[in-house]
C-alpha cells in the first residue's frame, strides 16, 4: 500500500483548476472566504487537522513540516521561529501542505486504511510519512526526498489558493503595479509574503522583473485565462 500518488506531471491550470474548485466548494458550503486568507480553513473545510508541535530533525536536516495521511494530520514545525513570527509565510506553508495533501496523497488508500483498522480488522498502519524540509525567503519549499517539481506543484497550488485571480483584481484596482509600495500594500491585504505576490503576479503575465534587478515592467495587462471564479 502507497499512501502517496506516484509523480505525474501537472501544468499551472489543473493545478489552478483544483485549487479553484476548493475555493468554490467552500463558498457553497457557506464559508466566509475573507482577505487576508486563513489557509487553515480549507483544512477545515478537507477534513484535516491541523497543529503545530516541535519536529526535531532527523539525518537529513530540518523537517519544516509533514503530513500523516492516516491520522489526516498536518503538523507544522514550532521551532521554525520565522513561520511564527512571519504571518504571510505561516499561511503559505499551510497552503503548501495543502497541495501536497491535494496533490500528492492517496487519500483513498489512507481512508480505505482508517476503515479496516475502525472494523478492528488485522491491519497495521504504515508509518508513511510526507517531509518537507526548508523554506527559503520567497516562501518556496525544498526536500530531500521528492522531486523539486513536487515542490514547485505544492507551491503553485498554496499561491492559486491564497491569491485567486478574482482577488487579485480586486486587490489591483487603483494601484501601480510598477511601484513597490503598492505591491507592499497589496501582499498586506492578501495576507502572503512580498515574494508570494510577485511570484503570482509574474506568473499571470501582469508584471515582469528581470533577475537580480527591482524595476518592475508591465506585462500583460489583464491574466491570462479565467478573469473571475465566482
Amino acid at each position: 500500500m502507497n499512501l502517496f500518488k506516484p509523480y505525474r506531471f501537472l501544468n499551472k491550470e489543473q493545478i489552478e483548476s483544483k485549487a479553484n474548485d476548493i475555493l468554490m466548494q467552500m463558498k457553497k458550503e457557506d464559508f466566509h472566504l475573507n482577505w487576508p486568507f486563513d489557509a487553515s480553513l480549507v483544512a477545515d473545510a478537507l477534513g484535516i487537522r491541523l497543529c503545530w508541535d516541535k519536529i526535531l530533525p532527523d539525518n537529513n536536516g530540518i523537517i519544516a513540516a509533514k503530513i500523516e495521511p492516516i491520522k489526516r494530520l498536518i503538523t507544522i514545525n514550532e521551532l521554525f521561529s520565522e513561520i511564527k513570527t512571519n504571518k504571510g509565510l505561516e499561511q503559505s506553508t499551510i497552503a503548501h501542505e495543502i497541495g501536497h495533501w491535494v496533490l500528492h496523497v492517496n487519500q483513498d488508500e489512507a481512508d480505505g486504511i482508517v476503515k479496516q483498522l475502525e472494523l478492528a480488522l488485522n491491519c497495521q498502519a504504515t508509518p508513511q510519512l510526507f517531509l518537507c524540509r526548508s523554506i527559503d525567503k520567497s516562501g518556496y519549499q525544498t526536500t530531500l526526498n521528492s522531486k523539486v517539481d513536487i515542490e514547485w506543484q505544492a507551491q503553485y497550488f498554496a499561491s492559486c489558493l491564497l491569491m485567486p485571480r478574482y482577488i487579485l483584481e480586486e486587490k489591483r484596482r487603483g494601484r501601480n503595479l510598477q511601484s513597490w509600495p503598492h505591491l507592499y500594500a497589496m501582499a498586506d491585504e492578501l495576507g502572503v509574503t512580498i515574494s508570494n505576490l510577485k511570484n503570482r503576479l509574474q506568473d499571470l503575465g501582469l508584471i515582469y522583473i528581470p533577475k537580480g534587478s527591482k524595476q518592475i515592467y508591465l506585462g500583460n495587462s489583464t491574466p491570462n485565462g479565467q478573469q473571475g471564479l465566482f
